[in-house]
């Protein structure tokens, strides 16, 4: 025996057809029911439509004369000689460089600036091939994310690069309080 899903009538012939059942983007009171003709089918609009594609398509064909030639701007800043942390999987990705941490997991992204993290902490576990690397923000906030590594012997790896570029980059807030605490101890 056949079973069908939904409602078994049909709309007669001549009816609007209406309601969220037949339009899912029909919201009752904000969205007139759609038609099933455009309002617009008059010779007027099919020339103006006409002249719009060839408009289109003579500005497609600048657009691709203009790619094909390299651009260069003025914006682009030239990254600095220094180490270049980065460890991605088929989900995530991290990236540290001069300009900070960037994180991204399937179609999130996340960037921080040196200047916005408290610390960046670093985790590799027992068994598994997860490697986590989470980063603090002065405001007490934290964002992990876990990349799995190929091997568990990348671990040691990832941690000496992830250490080299913040060695470089990252201003560690208490080396400036060591700094005022040394002629404290010398008096």
């Amino acid at each position: 025996m056949e079973q069908r899903i939904g409602s078994s009538s049909q709309p007669l012939k001549g009816e609007p057809v209406t309601g969220a059942g037949f339009d899912p983007a029909f919201i009752p009171g904000l969205t007139s029911p759609a038609t099933g003709e455009p309002e617009d089918t008059g010779p007027e609009v099919a020339e103006a439509e006409t002249a719009e594609a060839e408009t289109e398509a003579a500005a497609g064909t600048e657009a691709e004369d203009a790619v094909e030639e390299p651009a260069t701007d003025g914006d682009e800043e030239e990254a600095p000689e220094g180490p270049v942390f980065e460890a991605s999987d088929r989900r995530a990705r991290i990236v540290a460089d001069h300009r900070g941490v960037r994180l991204a997991l399937d179609d999130q992204e996340c960037e921080f600036r040196w200047d916005e993290i408290g610390a960046v902490e670093t985790e590799s576990p027992r068994f598994g091939k997860r490697f986590t690397i989470t980063v603090h923000t002065p405001e007490r906030r934290w964002y992990p994310i876990e990349i799995e590594a190929p091997a568990r012997s990348r671990f040691s790896e990832w941690e000496a690069e992830l250490d080299a570029v913040l060695d470089a980059y990252f201003e560690d807030g208490d080396d400036k309080g060591a700094d005022a605490e040394a002629p404290e101890d010398a008096d």
